[in-house]
């Protein structure tokens, strides 16, 4: 099965939400107390997952809020670097900050992120600096859980998804749950089940579904249930390790495999997943293959240190499937 996008798009994919720093920690294996030196990088789920598809060859427009300042400056000339169109980023003029992620690494099993998200720009955005002109040039709105944390930003996504509707754009819902953004679980599943219900494409993890249905343990099988009663076609559920699960509205289960890598750190797969996930839907390729290049990409980005500098590329996410393949064939 493939999904339908609408063909004579200008832009491919346009994501809207939080573009910010990551200063990510140099010295590997060992707490941040300790750690003197850091680099940074464009990061947020959904500038990212646009840094991803322009480098896949989409042509990719992003919508969000910058602050007026050297941060901002930075994030706006590197997006633009990379061939994503900014010319919908706003600038604050209000001075809200850009939001900073501190990363530190212990081991490729211990890695954790300190936010600094109080009053930044990217939840300024306002419901009037979302333009139905803009959306209406693209196949794919692609938004992102964090966007519906605050007002007006909230607003502003939910303006954004009803234009993206009345225009034939595809909405895709990545849940990129980030608890320390959110005053309760209740109010996350109710603005979390609000917009999945609206989308033609939902894809997190296990846990972040949970978190949407405010349960402890769900399973997959009540999940689409209750999405495919809705607009959802598509529900992606990623397992870690595990593997990843798509599920069509028309019934038909889809298994893809995880890519065993040496990961240096684990931030940044769930977004290199879903550009190259939504690279292979929008050119055309069936869900399965969908599945091997959102697992492939993201084995490749936990193996690097940044995420957005990361993202692969089409030729080596098809090099890792093939190599890949062909050592299973020759295990079998």
């Amino acid at each position: 099965m493939k999904i339908q996008f609408s063909s004579d798009r200008e832009f491919d994919l346009i994501a809207i939400g939080r573009a910010c720093m990551d200063l990510n920690a140099v010295e590997y294996n060992r707490p941040m107390e300790e750690t003197m030196t850091f680099k940074k990088y464009v990061g947020g789920s959904p500038a990212n997952i646009a840094i991803g598809s322009s480098k896949l060859g989409l042509k990719a427009g992003f919508i969000g809020k910058l602050a007026n300042d050297q941060h901002g400056r930075f994030i706006e000339q590197y997006m633009s670097g990379v061939g994503v169109d900014t010319s919908n980023m706003v600038v604050d003029q209000e001075g809200h900050k850009t939001g900073l992620a501190f990363t530190e690494i212990k081991s490729p099993e211990e890695c954790s992120i300190l936010m600094y998200r109080d009053e930044v720009a990217d939840l300024y955005l306002q419901p009037s600096e979302v333009d139905e002109n803009y959306i209406k040039k693209a196949k794919v709105l692609l938004v992102s859980g964090t966007a519906l944390a605050k007002s007006p930003s909230r607003e502003a996504v939910l303006k954004a998804i009803q234009l993206a509707k009345k225009n034939d754009v595809k909405v895709v819902f990545e849940l990129d749950y980030r608890g320390y953004t959110w005053t309760s679980l209740e109010e996350t599943s109710v603005y979390y089940t609000l917009v999945a219900q609206q989308a033609d494409v939902v894809v997190g993890t296990r846990d972040e579904f949970d978190v949407m249905e405010n349960v402890t343990e769900g399973s997959n099988a009540e999940t689409i249930e209750q999405l495919f009663k809705h607009s959802p076609e598509l529900v992606v559920i990623k397992h870690g390790v595990e593997g990843s699960y798509a599920y069509t509205k028309s019934g038909e289960t889809f298994r893809g495999h995880a890519y065993l890598t040496k990961v240096l750190k684990t931030f940044g797969a769930g977004d290199s997943y879903a550009s190259a996930f939504l690279y292979a839907l929008i050119t055309g390729k069936d869900i399965e293959t969908a599945l091997k290049f959102g697992s492939a990409s993201a084995a490749i980005v936990v193996s690097k240190h940044s995420s957005s500098e990361a993202m692969p590329t089409v030729a080596e996410i098809e090099q890792l499937i093939e190599e890949r393949s062909e050592k299973a064939e020759q295990l079998s």
